[in-house]
């Protein structure tokens, strides 16, 4: 586990974020892995305060996360975290089923050889996890940097987007019902033979087990609920 820990997620790897940037990252991974739990009011200053930013940047930080449906404002209200909707889960693997394949397949053709090792890096710390230990919260940190890894290494920034905000909220629905789901280590460890085909370039077998990676988790909540 500790050699997993110490790898860099891909969006680390840029030029240090801006102050809003930072403090959106920071919210909305604590949105996804329910650190800020669905319906709770969020508070600027509180926040601020928290993770070591003025107002200003938590607010930019918050009116995106408006924007990926994570928050919601009501007038007079106040803001809260969204509540987890599981009759969204067909509509959010629908759009996965198709775009997962797809960046999984660019990678694999357009992945620089840097990107490469790093796949290669990640796979063989994954693999090397022992599954009767770690956390299921901590576990799903793994799927978060696989993921944005491959959308990464398929250099268009705009299914990046796309699919970081979609596999946020997937996310966000399997940390709802972790505690019932019979193996999380079986589906981090999914992970190394996608990331070993994106790494070797083969284009067919990376989309096909992409799919399948989503299909699977659709079907695993299904089962719970």
């Amino acid at each position: 586990m500790n050699a997993l820990l110490a790898l860099t997620p891909a969006e680390e790897e840029a030029p240090a974020p801006s102050q809003a940037e930072a403090a959106y990252r920071q919210l909305r991974d604590k949105l996804i892995m329910l650190e800020i739990r669905p319906g709770e009011p969020i508070n600027d200053g509180q926040l601020a305060a928290e993770l070591g930013f003025s107002r200003t940047p938590v607010r930019e930080a918050i009116k995106r996360l408006e924007v990926d449906h994570l928050v919601i404002s009501y007038p007079r209200r106040g803001t809260f975290a969204t509540n987890v909707d599981f009759t969204e889960l067909a509509d959010v693997s629908e759009v996965r089923e198709l775009l997962e394949p797809l960046a999984a397949r660019r990678a694999a053709d357009r992945a620089s050889e840097s990107m490469r090792r790093e796949l290669l890096q990640v796979a063989d710390a994954i693999a090397s996890i022992d599954p009767g230990t770690g956390e299921s919260r901590d576990l799903m940190r793994y799927d978060l940097m696989v993921h944005r890894l491959i959308y990464k290494a398929a250099a268009n920034p705009h299914l990046e987007d796309t699919l970081i905000r979609y596999d946020n909220l997937a996310t966000r629905i399997w940390c709802v019902v972790l505690d019932k789901v019979p193996s999380v280590t079986g589906h981090i460890t999914e992970h190394v033979d996608l990331l070993k085909a994106v790494a070797a370039g083969d284009a067919d077998k990376a989309g096909e087990l992409a799919l399948h990676h989503v299909t699977s988790f659709e079907e695993t909540i299904r089962k719970i609920l």
